[in-house]
């Protein structure tokens, strides 16, 4: 918050309308009862978590970002928030309960209806000068929170799981300011109480199939379609364990097996594999609804694999990974599959390769399908091969959907480990990296993929072949 920015709250609080006391804590139940607009959520989690998510509406501020707000802040003039109405500084202005909101200049006025939830001033980028080092991003929801404070109206801050933010709504309580609130169990309960209600939805199902083969049939349907013929993913006989992880990705990937086999060109048939290596109630749960609402028959089999590689010190993430990959196989050799699915899709294919060379000194493709080295017979495809992680997330929100992200013990109060054991942070930092060459060369994605089909191997220092090591001095 900036200096200019603490006069305007200032002013703006004695005018502020009288709220009833709100818990410290709200629960998800209580929340989806609320009235769309008349609330602001504050998600607290780091970048990489929201893009599994976020509430409509919400604003991100990171947890320190959150703090220093806090700590700008002025004390709340009104302690004890009731129902009586609050009197403005000239004495001339009454204004009753609920019925505060700040205008977009920053001015009070009011309404017959509920409090609304205000837009951020469009006059607010001049104060940017004096808003320190923060991104546009931050500084816009700063304004949107302190008009929402100004206004007396419902503030819900969540973080993954409700710890991180208690502590911050305790911390707003303490300068007096009554009407700030964590949400109970956080994003997590959150997104379970929503799929719970969206899977009792019958009509969801037909819409969401729809949205496939009308919205989304060229980027989606299409392009898996496409990966399936151009890299002979998908044969005659085939049984193929799809495996599911409770991401975007997987589920999308379920679905879109589900349209193929509805075609049914040639016979194939297929096994939908959940494994739950220790997720909890939350996670399990946003999985059984959205598998119920997408009409997906996922089959669960249970490990101890988190607990196994809780203690790890040294890449458990990596060592994760593997073990869940083993599980996979094993289990889909057990129902007589041939093949097992992941959900990998083009971004990550790019994003690997570029963190391969920059991390690993290695050159090297996620590739679209690969055969077992330790599980005879059996072949990993990946038919998401070239689709674009925007449109999933376009058809995610088209649908609004709910999935989980990584479940794992590591991340109970943070984000670490991608699907594949990377870790999520140098995933961020390289689709970062991405974005911004793409802003001078538009074709740098395109361009990174295509790489893979154009080795040039007498233009290179050495490679490697089946595992063994080869100099170009060798046909020099």
């Amino acid at each position: 918050m900036t200096d200019h920015n603490i006069s305007n709250t200032k002013a703006a609080i004695n005018v502020h309308a009288s709220q009833d006391t709100l818990p410290l804590e709200v629960s998800a139940q209580d929340l989806l009862q609320w009235s769309r607009g008349t609330w602001l959520a504050v998600d607290l989690r780091d970048e990489a978590s929201c893009a599994y998510g976020m509430m409509e509406g919400a604003v991100r501020i990171s947890e320190a970002e959150l703090l220093d707000f806090v700590q700008k802040l002025p004390a709340s003039p009104v302690e004890e928030r009731t129902r009586d109405a609050l009197i403005s500084p000239s004495g001339s202005m009454k204004v009753t309960a609920g019925e505060a909101q700040i205008s977009p200049a920053g001015s009070s006025k009011t309404t017959s209806d509920h409090a609304s939830l205000p837009e951020a001033p469009a006059d607010r980028e001049v104060d940017r000068e004096d808003s320190g080092d923060i991104s546009k991003e931050t500084f816009h929801a700063s304004a949107r929170l302190e008009d929402a404070l100004c206004a007396g109206l419902p503030i819900v801050l969540y973080c993954k799981y409700g710890l991180i933010s208690r502590d911050a709504a305790e911390a707003f309580r303490e300068k007096g300011w009554k009407n700030v609130c964590s949400l109970a169990g956080g994003y997590g309960r959150w997104a379970l109480e929503e799929s719970y209600r969206a899977a009792q939805d019958e009509q969801r199902r037909g819409d969401i199939e729809k949205s496939l083969r009308k919205t989304f049939k060229h980027d989606l349907v299409g392009r898996f379609e496409k990966a399936v013929v151009q890299y002979g993913l998908v044969e005659e006989g085939d049984r193929i364990a799809v495996c599911i992880s409770g991401g975007k990705d997987s589920m999308l990937m379920a679905k879109l097996f589900q349209e193929l086999k509805r075609h049914n060109k040639f016979p194939f048939s297929l096994v939908f594999l959940c494994m739950d290596p220790g997720y909890n109630r939350e996670n399990r749960g946003i999985i059984e609804n959205n598998a119920r609402l997408l009409g997906i028959p996922i089959e669960f089999f249970e490990t101890d694999i988190f607990d196994a590689v809780f203690n790890i010190e040294k890449s458990p993430c990596y060592l994760c990974a593997r073990m869940r990959r083993g599980y996979l196989y094993r289990f889909a050799r057990e129902h007589g599959c041939n093949k097992i699915a992941l959900g990998h899709h083009y971004d990550d294919v790019i994003e690997t390769i570029l963190m391969g060379m920059l991390y690993s000194g290695q050159y090297q493709a996620m590739m679209p399908k690969l055969r077992s080295t330790n599980f005879e017979g059996m072949e990993l495809i990946r038919p998401m091969y070239l689709v674009r992680e925007k449109d999933i997330i376009r058809w995610r929100d088209h649908n609004g959907l709910r999935f989980i992200q990584c479940a794992c013990k590591f991340t109970e109060t943070c984000s670490s480990c991608a699907d594949d054991g990377t870790s999520n942070s140098k995933r961020l930092e390289t689709k970062k990296l991405i974005a911004a060459l793409k802003e001078t060369n538009p074709q740098v994605e395109s361009n990174i993929f295509r790489a893979t089909e154009n080795v040039v191997l007498n233009k290179v220092l050495g490679y490697k072949l089946h595992g063994e090591k080869h100099s170009f001095l060798e046909d020099y």
